[in-house]
């Protein structure tokens, strides 16, 4: 079990069963659960692969919550023991806040090796009791086959546990809610979960790497060639496996308040993506948000009545990433006027510098490094703008690469990057990172730190916001 979502009134509690039963959750604002609310949760059957998501609503704001779920058997009156959890409400006056964020799980054929301890890195951010993970997405490597034993290049070998699922890529939904369950048999990430509530956004390898919608593979290794067809079952086994408050239209795309502090908007650069290409067209209306979504964001930057608006961009915004001869993100090397998808980030960036919208931070994973870029408009090609901070940290246990190269249209000044010796280091060579929020209640200050997969500090940047 674990739960996500965690607002000021509520949160969502997820749980997978062994067989049809109903799912019944007590929470309470003590350990030992005197006093507890009970909720009577859904019945997971196989229609949903036996998970399901209760909805605790009404809970007091800026709290310690203790949760457990029991699983009710159907046929024979059978109760299980107990799973406790742990949860922190957000609060409704502003209070200190700390959350982690990175991306990347069980990537490159690296997954679960347990002579190194399993994903330890959860441990490391456990360790630091965060009020909740931001999962900057790649949870799964659908796309990424694991093999039992692989040679490491100091003449070590590495092993995995490794399931069927996890023998080939994933094409059905079957197969697609294996991807998931392979990891959440991990202890730490276990151990992590049931005390920190996750809000979870997806990026390609939920899917395949690089994937956008009406994409028509050429891999032999795929008998289904359709990519909407393999996006629409692994949007479901996600929806099944992660506790996100999704609404009834599947919309992944969505705001989070945690307080006065901090609103949290979570991006989708997948479902509306338009195809790679060289995304240098100075005129069409490509992006990877689309126009809806867009328009979203702006208006809700724009409302948001919060000290600090993290935006959790799933791709980075100057960093330029190629899909073979084609460009994945934003960015394509010209360090000119915004061309292609560029021209949607600098309508937002625009959009919020006309509107006053103040202490923006762009958060991301992706390319598995870890990194502090300074957007810096009088260096800047496209100039209408103010000054803002990306921050990339990743992976969670996946093959470290990078550095990519920064395009200069919107000015980008790398002030820290860390990157692996060379392409594909494995989590036992080290080169794995995630970052830490913290924004103090009483001077508004928010701190980014990079940390490495054991909680080292490589980097520290504290932000004093500015005012309206």
């Amino acid at each position: 079990m674990q739960s996500g979502e965690a607002t000021a009134h509520g949160a969502v509690v997820w749980a997978r069963a062994d067989r049809p039963a109903r799912m019944l959750v007590e929470v309470s604002r003590r350990p030992d659960f005197r006093n507890a609310r009970h909720v009577r949760g859904p019945v997971l059957t196989p229609r949903t692969d036996l998970t399901g998501r209760a909805f605790l609503r009404g809970l007091p704001s800026g709290e310690e919550l203790h949760y457990r779920v029991r699983l009710a058997d159907l046929d024979r009156g059978l109760l299980s023991a107990p799973a406790a959890g742990r949860l922190r409400t957000a609060p409704r006056t502003a209070r200190d806040v700390s959350f982690v964020w990175s991306g990347d799980l069980a990537g490159q054929g690296w997954g679960i090796n347990p002579d190194i301890g399993g994903y330890r890195i959860f441990s490391a951010m456990n360790d630091l009791d965060p009020d909740f993970f931001l999962c900057s997405g790649d949870l799964v490597y659908s796309d990424g086959p694991l093999d039992e034993t692989v040679k490491l290049p100091d003449g070590r070998t590495w092993r995995n546990i490794v399931t069927p699922e996890k023998s080939n890529v994933a094409q059905t939904l079957a197969e697609y809610r294996g991807q998931f369950r392979y990891n959440l048999q991990d202890r730490n990430f276990q151990a992590f979960n049931a005390r920190t509530p996750m809000l979870y956004q997806w990026d390609d390898h939920e899917v395949l790497n690089n994937w956008y919608p009406g994409e028509i593979l050429d891999l032999p290794q795929y008998t289904e060639k359709r990519v909407d067809v393999l996006a629409e079952r692994a949007r479901q086994a996600m929806f099944e496996y992660t506790p996100t408050a999704a609404p009834r239209s599947g919309r992944i795309y969505r705001k989070i308040s945690y307080g006065p502090l901090l609103d949290v908007f979570m991006l989708d650069m997948r479902t509306y993506k338009d195809p790679n290409g060289p995304n240098n067209s100075p005129t069409s209306e490509s992006g990877l948000l689309g126009r809806t979504q867009s328009a979203w964001l702006e208006h809700e930057l724009r409302r948001s009545k919060a000290t600090w608006k993290v935006i959790a961009n799933d791709l980075p915004l100057g960093l330029v990433v190629p899909d073979g001869t084609a460009q994945e993100a934003a960015a394509q090397g010209d360090p000119g006027a915004p061309l292609g998808r560029e021209r949607e980030i600098a309508e937002i960036l625009s959009y919020a510098k006309h509107h006053r919208v103040r202490n923006m931070v762009w958060l991301t994973a992706d390319v598995h490094y870890t990194a502090a870029h300074y957007y810096d408009p009088s260096k800047a090609s496209f100039k209408d703008f103010d000054p803002f901070w990306e921050f990339v940290s990743g992976p969670l246990n996946a093959g470290a690469f990078g550095p990519n190269p920064l395009d200069a249209t919107f000015g980008p000044q790398l002030k820290f990057h860390q990157a692996p010796p060379h392409a594909n280091t494995s989590p036992a060579e080290g080169s794995q990172f995630f970052g830490q929020v913290q924004i103090d209640a009483e001077s508004r200050t928010l701190t980014v730190r990079l940390r490495d997969q054991d909680g080292t500090v490589l980097y520290t940047k504290a932000l004093t916001p500015a005012t309206p």
